[in-house]
């Protein structure tokens, strides 16, 4: 039976072109499908089927999917982590001349001068450049908040453009490490990172713990003139705060991809703000990269339960010795490998490879089997006490 994906949004078609050469149904019209691809759409319980078994964003972020009530029905929410990180860090890059060099506000200058003899253009744009007299962004400390793919790239940017860098990221892993040059200094607190930048760009998810991360207790002493950056998430930031930091001129400018009221009320008053609309990662290069990584995530889940890039669910990817599989989430409980390998075996079952692997709350099995597995079998693994769902690929 062919197996249904639901898109949402706009998905670029070169990621929906894999789905569809691999006999995948793919619609925005789709009732009850098997998985799920979108990109900003606000996803509602609601919006599942009795049929869901993945959910892919086209996009680094998620908090746009339900990811709890995924974790409790077996769904394995996917992202595309890296996919547009050029996109961002070329955007950062901009934000940071932007916050130096007056720029945006230069330009708005030229645009509203209203004199028609051209002799008087000249000399008025010489005594009115200097308003917008800047400084240059190298030597000057870039603080990097967040280290992993897209703060990689903007720690690794600022090294060349001649900036000391140093950097915070209390969760980040060996990969992400290995990837930063030696020269960022990584530094114990983000607090240290706010008193010694001169500019600071914001890379961390939205989540309970980052949540109003910002505000004005970590303000209140981040070095006098800081320029802030965030391309990350609204949620991070606490919007009075940052007007409140304005006022005290301990920030000097902040730059955002992110509007609420309070701030484009500042912005449209004075110059310290300049809020885009949302355009981070709004290219065709990353928007054709975070398709084409969904869609090959949701294709490698679907047809061999392998799991990569999943926020909920732990990685695990396994070659296929045999083309009888089954893949089984449960709850994270001591002896649950016993009674599956119980139900196996009791029904003359030979395990070729079977591989678990645990996070948190969740743990996930895939079994390759020599011989096809009855539907029973299916039936018995199902019912067993804190398993979550249980599939044949």
């Amino acid at each position: 039976m062919t197996q249904k994906i639901k898109t949402f949004n706009a998905i670029a078609e070169k990621g929906l072109n894999i789905l569809q050469e691999k006999k995948f149904e793919v619609s925005d019209n789709l009732s009850d499908p098997d998985a799920i691809i979108l990109r900003s759409h606000k996803l509602k319980k609601e919006d599942f089927g009795k049929n869901l078994k993945a959910i892919a964003r086209a996009g680094a972020g998620v908090n746009n999917i339900p990811v709890e009530e995924c974790s409790d029905l077996g769904i394995p929410v996917f992202n595309t982590p890296g996919a547009n990180a050029n996109a961002v860090k070329e955007i950062v890059l901009a934000a940071l001349l932007m916050s130096s060099r007056g720029l945006f506000q230069g330009a708005n200058f030229v645009n509203s001068i209203e004199e028609s003899n051209q002799d008087e253009l000249k000399p008025l744009i010489e005594s009115g450049k200097k308003s917008f007299k800047g400084r240059e962004l190298t030597g000057g400390t870039l603080g990097v908040v967040g280290m992993g793919a897209i703060g990689s790239k903007v720690a690794d940017m600022g090294v060349m453009l001649g900036m000391n860098v140093i950097g915070y990221d209390p969760a980040i892993t060996v990969e992400a490490a290995w990837k930063l040059p030696n020269k960022v200094e990584r530094k114990e607190s983000i607090e240290d990172v706010f008193k010694e930048s001169d500019y600071i760009s914001l890379h961390v998810p939205a989540n309970d713990k980052t949540k109003g991360l910002i505000n004005s207790d970590l303000l209140k002493n981040a070095k006098k003139g800081l320029r802030l950056i965030n391309f990350a998430r609204d949620e991070i930031v606490v919007s009075k705060d940052i007007i409140d930091s304005l006022d005290k001129r301990i920030l000097s400018k902040y730059i955002t991809d992110f509007a609420d009221l309070e701030l484009i009320s500042r912005a449209k008053t004075a110059n310290e703000v300049i809020i885009l609309p949302h355009i981070g990662a709004s290219t065709s290069q990353a928007e054709e990269n975070c398709s084409v990584m969904a869609a090959e995530q949701l294709d490698d889940f679907l047809n061999n339960g392998n799991i990569k890039n999943s926020v909920n669910f732990p990685e695990l990817i396994e070659p296929r010795p045999s083309e009888f599989r089954i893949t089984l989430s449960n709850k994270n409980h001591p002896g649950m490998i016993g009674k599956i390998t119980t139900v196996l075996a009791d029904n003359k079952l030979n395990i070729i490879d079977m591989v678990n692997k645990s996070r948190g709350d969740i743990a996930y099995n895939i079994i390759d089997l020599e011989t096809k597995p009855p539907e029973r079998v299916l039936a018995d693994l199902s019912s067993l006490d804190d398993v979550i769902s249980v599939r044949e690929v």
